[in-house]
């Protein structure tokens, strides 16, 4: 998403994925406040608030794929290639020990050039 140049297709892209995500998500409060009503919440509202909330999320979505279907398409299909990454870094546990030392070498000089890790403590 960052290598376009035009600012609204950009903006097409993240806004269809950000409803798209923030939908699912209130989706996901309804589905367990059925299937896990038991579940300690730290503040509890109507059903009808997520609900309508939902809706208007999957009405935004809609609308994106509506007005413009073929950068919508394309944030789509961006948004979905997080899905092998998910099963390349996450899920997959038998990794072979070159890719992961080259992930650990990887990821410390990411550490060091964006001086991401805070400092060593010592104890004195």
């Amino acid at each position: 998403m960052l290598f376009m140049s035009d600012i609204y297709s950009l903006l097409n892209f993240l806004s269809f994925a950000r409803w798209l995500f923030i939908g699912l998500a209130v989706f996901g409060l309804i589905y367990l406040r059925y299937k896990r009503p038991d579940m300690p919440r730290p503040f509890k509202v109507p059903l009808f608030i997520p609900a309508f909330f939902a809706l208007t999320c999957l009405f935004i979505v809609a609308l994106s794929l509506y007005s413009d279907p073929f950068n919508t398409g394309i944030g789509f299909i961006i948004t979905l290639t997080g899905i092998p990454a998910y099963y390349l870094f996450v899920v997959w546990d038998k990794k072979p020990k070159c890719f992961k030392r080259l992930m650990n070498s990887m990821t410390t000089t990411a550490q060091i050039i964006l001086e991401v890790v805070p400092p060593e403590q010592h104890d004195d």
